[in-house]
């Protein structure tokens, strides 16, 4: 279970569909692309999602929403088009107050991750995708028996999603999850049940299944970390090493599972994190051994990162630029710090923060850093 507590709000994407996202954690943001069936409060204490979100919260300022059209967002949607979900990714994102951040694409959440990093590349600093794909299922120049294959899984979810029994939902949690217990069995068919409506599901499903990114891959400018189950049960492998050869100067990363969702106990898990943490940049600023203490009131775990800057002397612009946060989220933070400190003027924040023992290194020697509002 996630040590921390996650905060859940609302935004309201483009269409007015209303979109449920929760932050958790500190340090760099690393926000999460919806894919296939969340929900935010149900995945919390699951025995399938629950070590992804502590373990990133750990080391991140993670950021998970629900599609629309299921979890906690609205569920009657009327588009769910690729470009209508990173839209509501657009919404999530400006809600949070973020400017730069590392993103995170999950299976077709990949193509929505590679779709924003296209529209945006001035905010996404680095790309993480597992178990992505370029192409949908039907876009992979599918013979007709496969086309029927995938037509009866869509008609499965119509019709046996609704029932008490988990028969229907049980064909889906093992093309997931091969190797998963009986428990992280049970757990996936119920989240199937209460994630979405059965006619959602399947619309979403086969929005998924046309997906072609192809062409975007190729306008990828971020640093991309591509990393693949090499069993990959749902999404083969081939997929991902397509995906990688795909985005320039990406680099792949098999993972030797079955399963399309990494399981805590399975060797590729530790792998993968490993892979993570290596990729992405370490951005917490140093706090100075008493300087907390020194300081009036109570600091929030981000306004614990500022003073430091303040002390420094360096403006909003630039602090901005380092915690990865908009100047205006950084005006609101400065004037909580100032009314903590009992001071009115930078410049007596200034010589205060330095009496407390911040700038006590050169600014060079102050990594960038990161997180939420």
């Amino acid at each position: 279970m996630p040590a921390a507590h996650q905060k859940i709000q609302f935004c309201k994407s483009r269409d007015e569909v209303r979109i449920a996202y929760a932050s958790v954690g500190n340090g760099m943001p690393l926000v999460k692309a919806a894919n296939w069936l969340t929900h935010l409060e149900f995945e919390w204490e699951s025995p399938v999602w629950r070590h992804w979100i502590g373990e990133l919260s750990r080391d991140y300022a993670l950021i998970r929403y629900d599609q629309r059209g299921c979890g906690l967002s609205d569920w009657e949607a009327a588009d769910l088009s690729l470009d209508a979900r990173v839209a509501d990714l657009e919404a999530v994102v400006a809600a949070t107050g973020l400017s730069r951040f590392a993103l995170l694409g999950i299976s077709q959440g990949g193509a929505i991750a590679i779709a924003y990093a296209v529209r945006h590349p001035e905010q996404v600093t680095h790309l993480v995708l597992y178990g992505a794909y370029s192409r949908g299922k039907l876009a992979r120049g599918a013979s007709p028996k496969l086309v029927a294959q995938e037509e009866m899984l869509f008609k499965m979810m119509e019709l046996g999603w609704g029932n008490e029994g988990s028969e229907f939902r049980q064909v889906f949690s093992t093309l997931f999850m091969p190797e998963g217990s009986a428990e992280q069995h049970r757990w996936l068919n119920d989240l199937q049940r209460i994630s979405a409506t059965p006619e959602g599901a399947a619309r979403l499903s086969r929005e998924v299944s046309r997906l072609d990114v192809r062409d975007l891959c190729t306008q990828i400018a971020c640093p991309t970390l591509v990393l693949h189950s090499d069993q990959d049960m749902r999404v083969p492998f081939d997929e991902g090493r397509q995906l990688a050869a795909l985005i320039p100067d990406a680099r792949l990363v098999p993972l030797r599972s079955r399963n399309h969702l990494l399981l805590a106990d399975e060797a590729a898990w530790p792998r993968f994190l490993e892979e993570v943490r290596q990729f992405l940049p370490a951005a917490a600023v140093p706090m100075a051994p008493g300087a907390l203490a020194a300081l009036p009131g109570s600091l929030t775990l981000r306004e614990r990162e500022i003073p430091d800057l303040i002390a420094h002397g360096i403006d909003n612009r630039e602090i901005a630029t380092r915690l990865f946060l908009s100047e205006k989220t950084v005006k609101n933070h400065i004037t909580s710090i100032f009314s903590k400190m009992g001071v009115e003027s930078r410049a007596q924040a200034i010589v205060h923060a330095r009496d407390a023992g911040y700038a006590a290194g050169t600014l060079a020697s102050v990594p960038l850093a990161s997180g939420v509002r």
